[in-house]
This record gives C-alpha cells, structure tokens and sequence, in this order.
C-alpha cells in the first residue's frame, strides 16, 4: 500500500514540476555510470564485433540490476526505521521515474514557436527531444518528427515506468529506467553502437513489449472520448503498427495518425544519412501544429487511464 501511495505522490510531483532543472535527477546519474561502465569494457574487450558484443551485453546485464538493487536496498533501510520511513524516498524516486511534464512542456514549445512563424526555434526545440537531424525540415516535417516523439514517449516515457511501478514499486521503475536510458544512449545501429548496443537495444524491447501495446489499445477509447477519431485510431492500428523499424514505437504511432488523421513515419535523417522507413496512418491531411496540443491530450489521456485501471487492478489483488 505504501508503494501505492509513494506511485501517486510521485505521478502528481511530476504533473506539477516535471523535471526541475536544478534538482538531482536519477538519470543523470545513470548517463554517467553509463558512460563510464561502457569506457571500461571498452579498454577490455578487444575492439572486435564478438569483443564489442560481450561488453555491451555484460553491461546491460549489470547496470540495470545495480541501480534496481540499490533502490531496493535504499528503501529496505528506511523500512528498517519505520515502515513509513520510506514513503518520502520511494515517492520521489517514482517522481523521477516519470516524465509526462516535461514531454507535454517539450513538444508544445516547438507548437509555439511553430504559432509565432518561428521555423527556426521549432527546429531547435525538435532537436532536444528526437535523435533526428531537424535542420532541414520544413513546418510540416517539424509537426510531424513532434507528434511521433510524443506517440513513442508515451509508451516508453510514460505508460512503461508507471506499469513496472505499479508490479514492483520503485525499484522496478529505476531498473526500468536504468534500461531506457542505456537504450537512449547506445542503442543505435551506426558503427560505434552496432554491437556493443545491441543488447541493451534487445533488453529495450523485451521491456516494453507489453507497455507499447497497452499505449496503442488505450489511445483508441481515450481518442473517442477527447472527440477524436477514435475507430479510425483502431482502424490504422491494426493495419499499420508494425510499419516501424521499432517494434513498440509502432504501436503508439500507429493509434495517434488514425486518431489525428495524419500520416507518420517516412524517410528522416540520422547522423548525416537518410534513413528511409515506412509510413503509419493516411495522408488525409497535412499536420498542423495543433496537432502537436491534440498529441498532448492523448498522452495525458492514455496515461490517466492507465493508472487508473492500474490501481483499481493492484487494489482488488491487495485486498484480497
């Protein structure tokens, strides 16, 4: 029940201040580890795809169970002290395993910038939040890379820490977490990351297998009940979802095009070369920048529900 309490005073910390900018933060220290661990498998193993292969794998092993581990040794002490003790801790480690603020602040200052006729800055603002080469997108292009930024986050930003907090409490959230981040960091198939990343890439997708497709389903009724085009949602889901190079990304993607009645996906530049990919939904319509606020209303819809069928579901399994 505490963790119960510790997931909601950390969902609301994040509705509130999302990501200060001057607050200690988890994944920071978890890039750092990240960056460090990788340095030293590096000197290791030989420079080799079978040397590169065994040192990411060994760290995509480790580090998500050392940052899981010590969550979990952090709050057994506490608990120690009184089992209240740790409602302060677990509820601002749940706080930082979230960021629905932050995404929704992000994407609606390349939607702003995008209402002053400011291509520029939107560009700008773009890139803080895709891995994707934005300088040369045109408004359309912008509003596009945006809403499919949020589409995924909302899976693995959102939807996925708030499920692994709600099986195992703040310690899942951070070995969750510690995934993600590895995966944001070295999971690219360029020639630096195509071996040593693959199996944090692997772990990535393993992780929010479920979590994606759970984003996906829940934005179809969510769409309807914001007066969007919920049956369309299903409609491009079903047909489209796995037209990704991601198997999860898809997922959300997929459902946000029908409900919007956008095309996503296409060809992007990576690094300096383009990448040419399938397209998700229907070109009805070219995207505008409300369609980045509408985007925001799905996510906050998607990930209400979600916790909401996950606290009446964990309620009925604890009193019993």
């Amino acid at each position: 029940m505490i963790s119960l309490c510790a997931l909601l005073i950390g969902f609301a910390l994040d509705l509130l201040f999302g990501d200060p900018p001057r607050c200690p933060h988890i994944v920071v220290g978890m890039g750092k580890m990240i960056s460090l661990v990788e340095q030293g498998l590096r000197g290791i193993f030989p420079p080799t795809a079978r040397g590169e292969l065994h040192g990411g794998t060994i760290m995509a092993v480790l580090l998500p169970l050392f940052w899981g581990g010590l969550a979990w040794a952090l709050l057994f002490c506490c608990e120690l002290v009184h089992p209240l003790a740790r409602l302060p801790l677990e509820s601002f480690v749940c706080w930082q395993c979230l960021s629905l603020r932050s995404l929704r602040e992000a994407a609606l200052k390349v939607s702003a910038a995008l209402k002053r006729d400011d291509l520029p800055e939107a560009r700008l603002a773009l890139s803080r939040i895709v891995g994707r080469d934005t300088s040369m997108l045109d408004e359309t292009g912008v509003v596009r890379a945006a809403v499919e930024s949020v589409a995924e986050n909302t899976g693995d930003g959102v939807i996925a820490p708030l499920l692994f907090l709600l099986v195992g409490g703040a310690p899942f959230g951070v070995f969750y977490k510690a995934i993600n981040t590895m995966d944001s960091m070295v999971g690219y198939r360029n020639s630096r990351y195509l071996h040593f990343g693959r199996a944090a890439a692997i772990l990535d997708d393993m992780v929010n297998f479920i979590p994606s497709r759970m984003a996906g389903l829940l934005a179809v009724p969510v769409a309807s009940l914001f007066k969007l085009n919920g049956r369309n949602a299903w409609r491009v889901f079903c047909r489209d979802r796995f037209n990704h190079s991601s198997p999860n990304s898809g997922q959300t993607e997929a459902a946000f095009a029908g409900a919007l009645r956008i095309q996503l996906g296409g060809d992007a530049v990576y690094f300096g070369e383009t990448v040419s990919g399938p397209t998700l939904g229907d070109d009805d319509r070219l995207p505008e920048a409300d369609d980045i606020e509408l985007a925001n209303r799905l996510l906050h819809g998607v990930s209400f529900v979600c916790l909401l069928l996950g606290l009446v579901i964990k309620g009925v399994i604890v009193c019993r």
